[in-house]
Protein backbone atom coordinates (compact mmCIF):
# COMPACT_ATOMS: atom_id res chain seq x y z
CA UNK A 1 0.00 0.00 0.00
CA UNK A 2 2.59 2.66 0.71
CA UNK A 3 4.32 1.53 -2.56
CA UNK A 4 1.12 2.46 -4.25
CA UNK A 5 0.98 5.80 -2.52
CA UNK A 6 4.63 6.95 -3.61
CA UNK A 7 3.87 6.13 -6.76
CA UNK A 8 0.65 8.27 -7.38
CA UNK A 9 2.40 11.11 -5.65
CA UNK A 10 5.21 10.58 -8.21
CA UNK A 11 3.22 10.29 -11.25
CA UNK A 12 0.54 13.20 -10.35
CA UNK A 13 2.96 15.83 -11.04
CA UNK A 14 4.05 14.58 -13.83
CA UNK A 15 0.65 13.78 -15.39
CA UNK A 16 -0.34 17.27 -14.84
CA UNK A 17 3.06 19.12 -16.38
CA UNK A 18 2.31 16.75 -19.37
CA UNK A 19 -1.31 17.73 -19.42
CA UNK A 20 -0.38 21.86 -19.13
CA UNK A 21 2.26 20.88 -22.29
CA UNK A 22 -0.26 19.70 -24.30
CA UNK A 23 -2.78 22.52 -23.89
CA UNK A 24 -0.14 25.20 -24.43
CA UNK A 25 0.88 23.24 -27.54
CA UNK A 26 -2.87 23.25 -28.13
CA UNK A 27 -3.49 26.79 -27.95
CA UNK A 28 -0.01 28.08 -30.01
CA UNK A 29 -0.69 25.85 -33.19
CA UNK A 30 -2.23 26.60 -36.07
CA UNK A 31 -5.91 25.74 -36.45
CA UNK A 32 -6.99 23.11 -38.75
CA UNK A 33 -8.03 24.37 -42.10
CA UNK A 34 -6.70 27.62 -40.98
CA UNK A 35 -5.24 30.31 -43.77
CA UNK A 36 -2.13 31.79 -43.48
CA UNK A 37 -2.16 35.29 -43.89
CA UNK A 38 0.42 37.08 -46.45
CA UNK A 39 1.24 40.64 -45.54
CA UNK A 40 0.89 41.21 -49.65
CA UNK A 41 5.14 42.00 -49.88
CA UNK A 42 6.55 38.82 -50.04
CA UNK A 43 8.77 37.59 -53.67
CA UNK A 44 9.06 33.81 -53.83
CA UNK A 45 12.58 32.12 -53.94
CA UNK A 46 12.97 28.47 -54.11
CA UNK A 47 9.85 27.91 -52.68
CA UNK A 48 10.30 30.24 -49.69
CA UNK A 49 8.50 33.88 -48.93
CA UNK A 50 10.95 36.71 -48.76
CA UNK A 51 9.82 40.17 -47.08
CA UNK A 52 10.47 43.36 -49.94
CA UNK A 53 8.65 46.07 -48.10
CA UNK A 54 6.75 46.65 -51.06
CA UNK A 55 3.73 45.98 -52.97
CA UNK A 56 4.03 42.08 -54.69
CA UNK A 57 1.56 40.75 -57.18
CA UNK A 58 2.35 36.86 -57.19
CA UNK A 59 1.28 34.79 -60.04
CA UNK A 60 -0.61 33.10 -57.69
CA UNK A 61 -2.85 36.24 -56.46
CA UNK A 62 -5.93 37.64 -58.11
CA UNK A 63 -5.12 39.36 -61.19
CA UNK A 64 -1.72 38.15 -61.08
CA UNK A 65 0.67 37.40 -64.05
CA UNK A 66 1.08 33.58 -64.53
CA UNK A 67 4.01 32.64 -66.37
CA UNK A 68 3.68 28.87 -65.44
CA UNK A 69 0.45 28.63 -67.64
CA UNK A 70 0.43 27.27 -71.13
CA UNK A 71 -2.49 29.13 -72.84
CA UNK A 72 -2.31 32.69 -73.46
CA UNK A 73 -3.75 34.98 -70.49
CA UNK A 74 -5.47 37.74 -73.22
CA UNK A 75 -6.91 35.43 -75.96
CA UNK A 76 -10.40 34.60 -76.63
CA UNK A 77 -10.97 31.55 -73.81
CA UNK A 78 -11.52 29.06 -76.50
CA UNK A 79 -8.72 29.90 -78.42
CA UNK A 80 -6.24 30.56 -75.90
CA UNK A 81 -4.83 26.33 -75.86
CA UNK A 82 -2.09 25.87 -76.96
CA UNK A 83 -2.30 24.23 -80.50
CA UNK A 84 -4.90 27.37 -81.49
CA UNK A 85 -1.98 29.43 -80.29
CA UNK A 86 0.88 27.87 -82.10
CA UNK A 87 -1.69 27.65 -85.18
CA UNK A 88 -2.20 31.68 -84.67
CA UNK A 89 1.19 33.27 -83.31
CA UNK A 90 3.99 32.44 -85.47
CA UNK A 91 6.77 33.13 -82.72
CA UNK A 92 5.03 30.72 -80.18
CA UNK A 93 7.29 27.05 -80.84
CA UNK A 94 7.01 25.76 -77.06
CA UNK A 95 3.93 25.93 -74.50
CA UNK A 96 6.82 26.63 -72.41
CA UNK A 97 7.93 30.16 -71.31
CA UNK A 98 10.82 29.15 -69.06
CA UNK A 99 13.28 25.93 -68.58
CA UNK A 100 15.65 24.79 -65.85
CA UNK A 101 18.53 26.19 -64.37
CA UNK A 102 21.55 23.99 -65.34
CA UNK A 103 24.51 26.01 -65.86
CA UNK A 104 26.69 25.68 -62.24
CA UNK A 105 24.84 22.50 -61.27
CA UNK A 106 26.69 18.98 -61.13
CA UNK A 107 24.26 16.18 -62.67
CA UNK A 108 23.71 15.02 -59.39
CA UNK A 109 22.45 18.19 -58.50
CA UNK A 110 20.43 18.79 -61.89
CA UNK A 111 18.41 15.34 -61.15
CA UNK A 112 17.93 16.04 -57.84
CA UNK A 113 16.53 20.12 -58.81
CA UNK A 114 14.50 18.92 -62.17
CA UNK A 115 11.70 17.74 -59.85
CA UNK A 116 10.71 20.52 -58.39
CA UNK A 117 13.54 19.96 -55.27
CA UNK A 118 15.42 23.42 -55.55
CA UNK A 119 16.74 24.41 -51.90
CA UNK A 120 17.86 27.96 -51.17
CA UNK A 121 21.88 27.35 -51.21
CA UNK A 122 21.79 25.71 -54.45
CA UNK A 123 19.82 28.41 -55.74
CA UNK A 124 22.18 31.03 -54.23
CA UNK A 125 24.72 29.03 -55.79
CA UNK A 126 23.95 29.80 -58.99
CA UNK A 127 22.34 33.44 -59.71
CA UNK A 128 24.44 36.23 -59.30
CA UNK A 129 23.06 38.63 -61.23
CA UNK A 130 19.84 41.00 -61.79
CA UNK A 131 19.36 42.22 -65.34
CA UNK A 132 17.42 45.01 -65.60
CA UNK A 133 15.00 45.53 -68.59
CA UNK A 134 12.47 48.52 -69.93
CA UNK A 135 9.69 46.58 -71.03
CA UNK A 136 8.61 49.38 -74.24
CA UNK A 137 5.20 48.32 -73.59
CA UNK A 138 4.45 51.28 -71.23
CA UNK A 139 2.01 48.99 -68.49
CA UNK A 140 3.12 45.64 -67.01
CA UNK A 141 -0.08 43.94 -68.58
CA UNK A 142 0.92 44.84 -72.04
CA UNK A 143 4.50 43.98 -71.24
CA UNK A 144 2.73 40.12 -69.89
CA UNK A 145 0.83 39.50 -73.04
CA UNK A 146 3.73 40.89 -75.31
CA UNK A 147 6.36 37.96 -73.58
CA UNK A 148 4.20 35.59 -73.06
CA UNK A 149 0.85 35.76 -75.40
CA UNK A 150 3.19 36.93 -78.33
CA UNK A 151 6.90 35.90 -78.03
CA UNK A 152 6.88 33.22 -76.06
CA UNK A 153 8.99 34.80 -73.50
CA UNK A 154 9.56 35.28 -69.86
CA UNK A 155 10.71 37.56 -66.94
CA UNK A 156 10.57 36.70 -63.04
CA UNK A 157 9.49 40.28 -61.97
CA UNK A 158 7.42 43.35 -63.94
CA UNK A 159 7.24 46.52 -62.31
CA UNK A 160 4.22 48.57 -63.04
CA UNK A 161 4.09 52.89 -63.34
CA UNK A 162 2.46 52.63 -59.81
CA UNK A 163 5.48 50.83 -58.31
CA UNK A 164 3.35 47.32 -57.95
CA UNK A 165 5.76 44.38 -58.50
CA UNK A 166 4.89 41.60 -60.12
CA UNK A 167 6.30 38.06 -59.73
CA UNK A 168 5.19 35.85 -62.83
CA UNK A 169 7.50 32.95 -61.79
CA UNK A 170 9.34 31.32 -58.76
CA UNK A 171 13.34 32.74 -58.70
CA UNK A 172 14.00 29.24 -59.17
CA UNK A 173 13.26 29.18 -62.84
CA UNK A 174 14.71 29.75 -65.53
CA UNK A 175 13.30 32.94 -67.26
CA UNK A 176 14.00 33.90 -70.82
CA UNK A 177 14.97 37.20 -70.94
CA UNK A 178 18.51 38.22 -71.06
CA UNK A 179 20.41 35.47 -73.88
CA UNK A 180 23.71 34.56 -72.14
CA UNK A 181 22.75 35.64 -68.76
CA UNK A 182 19.49 33.52 -67.95
CA UNK A 183 20.77 30.60 -66.74
CA UNK A 184 22.31 33.00 -63.57
CA UNK A 185 20.47 36.04 -63.70
CA UNK A 186 16.94 37.26 -62.01
CA UNK A 187 15.11 39.62 -64.72
CA UNK A 188 12.53 42.61 -64.15
CA UNK A 189 11.17 44.41 -67.34
CA UNK A 190 10.44 47.91 -66.22
CA UNK A 191 7.40 49.81 -67.11
CA UNK A 192 8.61 52.72 -69.81
CA UNK A 193 8.31 53.23 -73.51
CA UNK A 194 11.55 53.39 -73.93
CA UNK A 195 14.88 55.54 -75.18
CA UNK A 196 14.86 56.56 -78.79
CA UNK A 197 17.78 58.39 -81.09
CA UNK A 198 17.03 61.26 -82.73
CA UNK A 199 16.33 58.97 -86.67
CA UNK A 200 14.26 56.91 -84.81
CA UNK A 201 10.00 56.91 -84.86
CA UNK A 202 9.34 57.48 -80.86
CA UNK A 203 6.44 56.24 -79.17
CA UNK A 204 7.13 59.04 -76.64
CA UNK A 205 4.88 61.95 -77.47
CA UNK A 206 1.61 59.79 -77.66
CA UNK A 207 2.09 58.74 -74.00
CA UNK A 208 4.00 61.80 -72.25
CA UNK A 209 2.29 65.19 -72.12
CA UNK A 210 2.32 68.12 -69.74
CA UNK A 211 -0.67 69.22 -68.23
CA UNK A 212 -2.27 72.47 -67.66
CA UNK A 213 0.25 72.65 -64.55
CA UNK A 214 3.11 72.57 -67.35
CA UNK A 215 3.88 69.28 -65.37
CA UNK A 216 4.52 65.88 -67.73
CA UNK A 217 2.25 62.79 -66.78
CA UNK A 218 2.30 59.99 -68.79
CA UNK A 219 -0.94 59.39 -70.41
CA UNK A 220 -1.65 55.75 -71.43
CA UNK A 221 -3.29 55.74 -74.74
CA UNK A 222 -6.86 55.06 -75.08
CA UNK A 223 -7.00 51.74 -76.49
CA UNK A 224 -5.11 50.26 -73.84
CA UNK A 225 -7.96 51.32 -71.35
CA UNK A 226 -6.89 51.68 -67.78
CA UNK A 227 -3.36 49.44 -68.72
CA UNK A 228 -4.69 47.69 -65.55
CA UNK A 229 -2.77 49.90 -63.25
CA UNK A 230 -3.98 48.28 -59.52
CA UNK A 231 -3.67 51.79 -57.60
CA UNK A 232 -7.09 53.94 -58.22
CA UNK A 233 -7.03 56.79 -59.91
CA UNK A 234 -3.01 56.91 -60.02
CA UNK A 235 -1.52 59.68 -62.40
CA UNK A 236 2.12 58.57 -63.38
CA UNK A 237 4.53 60.98 -63.37
CA UNK A 238 8.24 60.71 -64.41
CA UNK A 239 10.88 61.53 -61.59
CA UNK A 240 12.27 64.30 -63.76
CA UNK A 241 9.77 66.58 -65.61
CA UNK A 242 12.56 67.09 -69.00
CA UNK A 243 13.13 64.19 -70.79
CA UNK A 244 16.86 63.05 -69.98
CA UNK A 245 19.63 62.73 -73.00
CA UNK A 246 22.73 60.27 -72.44
CA UNK A 247 24.88 57.93 -74.33
CA UNK A 248 24.42 54.15 -73.98
CA UNK A 249 26.19 51.90 -76.37
CA UNK A 250 27.79 55.08 -78.06
CA UNK A 251 24.40 56.30 -79.24
CA UNK A 252 22.89 59.25 -78.14
CA UNK A 253 19.20 58.40 -76.71
CA UNK A 254 16.55 60.29 -75.12
CA UNK A 255 13.81 59.06 -72.71
CA UNK A 256 11.43 60.04 -70.09
CA UNK A 257 12.79 58.55 -66.49
CA UNK A 258 10.91 56.07 -64.30
CA UNK A 259 8.36 56.83 -61.55
CA UNK A 260 9.42 57.27 -58.16
CA UNK A 261 7.09 54.71 -57.35
CA UNK A 262 8.92 52.82 -59.48
CA UNK A 263 12.53 53.85 -57.79
CA UNK A 264 11.54 53.06 -54.63
CA UNK A 265 9.84 49.66 -55.47
CA UNK A 266 12.94 48.52 -57.31
CA UNK A 267 15.13 49.85 -54.73
CA UNK A 268 13.45 47.35 -51.69
CA UNK A 269 13.16 44.26 -54.41
CA UNK A 270 16.99 44.69 -54.97
CA UNK A 271 17.50 44.86 -51.53
CA UNK A 272 16.22 41.77 -50.63
CA UNK A 273 17.33 39.59 -53.71
CA UNK A 274 21.18 41.23 -52.65
CA UNK A 275 20.29 39.53 -48.95
CA UNK A 276 18.41 36.37 -50.57
CA UNK A 277 20.90 35.76 -53.04
CA UNK A 278 23.99 36.85 -51.61
CA UNK A 279 26.01 36.54 -54.90
CA UNK A 280 23.82 39.31 -56.27
CA UNK A 281 26.59 42.26 -55.13
CA UNK A 282 24.54 45.46 -54.64
CA UNK A 283 26.23 47.78 -57.36
CA UNK A 284 26.56 48.07 -60.64
CA UNK A 285 29.03 47.79 -63.78
CA UNK A 286 32.08 50.63 -63.30
CA UNK A 287 34.81 51.88 -64.95
CA UNK A 288 38.49 52.19 -63.37
CA UNK A 289 36.96 55.68 -62.13
CA UNK A 290 33.97 53.82 -60.34
CA UNK A 291 31.50 55.57 -63.21
CA UNK A 292 28.45 53.74 -64.57
CA UNK A 293 29.95 51.92 -67.56
CA UNK A 294 27.34 52.35 -70.55
CA UNK A 295 27.72 50.20 -72.84
CA UNK A 296 27.98 45.72 -73.42
CA UNK A 297 31.01 44.50 -70.96
CA UNK A 298 33.31 42.50 -72.77
CA UNK A 299 32.33 38.21 -72.37
CA UNK A 300 35.42 38.07 -69.69
CA UNK A 301 34.31 41.05 -67.79
CA UNK A 302 30.69 39.92 -68.20
CA UNK A 303 31.29 35.93 -66.94
CA UNK A 304 33.28 37.66 -64.09
CA UNK A 305 30.13 40.61 -63.44
CA UNK A 306 27.75 39.73 -59.59
CA UNK A 307 25.21 42.31 -59.46
CA UNK A 308 22.83 44.62 -60.79
CA UNK A 309 23.07 44.61 -64.10
CA UNK A 310 21.52 46.29 -67.18
CA UNK A 311 20.31 44.38 -70.87
CA UNK A 312 22.49 46.87 -72.51
CA UNK A 313 25.59 45.31 -70.69
CA UNK A 314 24.98 41.91 -72.01
CA UNK A 315 24.14 42.32 -75.64
CA UNK A 316 25.53 44.71 -77.83
CA UNK A 317 21.74 45.12 -79.88
CA UNK A 318 20.16 46.41 -76.50
CA UNK A 319 19.91 50.06 -74.51
CA UNK A 320 17.62 49.07 -71.63
CA UNK A 321 16.94 50.35 -68.87
CA UNK A 322 18.40 53.63 -71.00
CA UNK A 323 19.90 56.49 -69.97
CA UNK A 324 17.16 57.79 -67.69
CA UNK A 325 17.66 54.87 -64.86
CA UNK A 326 19.09 56.46 -61.52
CA UNK A 327 21.48 53.77 -60.96
CA UNK A 328 22.71 55.20 -57.93
CA UNK A 329 19.54 56.13 -56.70
CA UNK A 330 18.78 52.68 -56.58
CA UNK A 331 22.08 51.11 -55.29
CA UNK A 332 22.24 53.87 -52.49
CA UNK A 333 18.80 53.61 -51.29
CA UNK A 334 19.18 49.05 -51.46
CA UNK A 335 22.40 49.79 -49.34
CA UNK A 336 20.87 51.91 -46.72
CA UNK A 337 17.86 49.31 -46.32
CA UNK A 338 20.45 46.47 -46.17
CA UNK A 339 22.08 48.32 -43.91
CA UNK A 340 19.05 49.08 -41.82
CA UNK A 341 18.29 45.34 -41.90
CA UNK A 342 21.79 44.72 -40.45
CA UNK A 343 22.09 47.32 -38.01
CA UNK A 344 18.29 45.87 -36.73
CA UNK A 345 19.41 42.76 -36.12
CA UNK A 346 22.95 44.17 -33.95
CA UNK A 347 20.58 45.63 -31.73
CA UNK A 348 18.54 42.72 -31.31
CA UNK A 349 21.72 40.70 -30.25
CA UNK A 350 22.64 43.43 -28.40
CA UNK A 351 19.22 43.18 -26.54
CA UNK A 352 19.68 39.64 -26.48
Amino acid sequence: MQNLENFIRFLLPASISSCLLLASGCATAPSVGKFAPRKGDEIVVAGRFVHTGTRVVLWTDPGGYDAYRVERRFAPADQADWKTSQEQVRDLNTPNRYNLRRSGLTEEEIERVRGGGWDLPTLQKVVDQFVLHYDVCGTSRQCFKVLHDLRGLSVHFMLDLDGTIYQTLDVKERAWHATTSNSRSVGIEIANMGAYGNEEKSPLREWYAPDEHGRTRITIPERFGDGGIRTPNFVGRPARNEPVKGVVQGRELTQYDFTPDQYKALAHLTAALCKALPKIKCDYPRDAAGRLITHKLPEEELQQFQGVIGHYHIQNNKVDPGPAMDWDYVISRARRLLNEHDTGLGHMRKRE
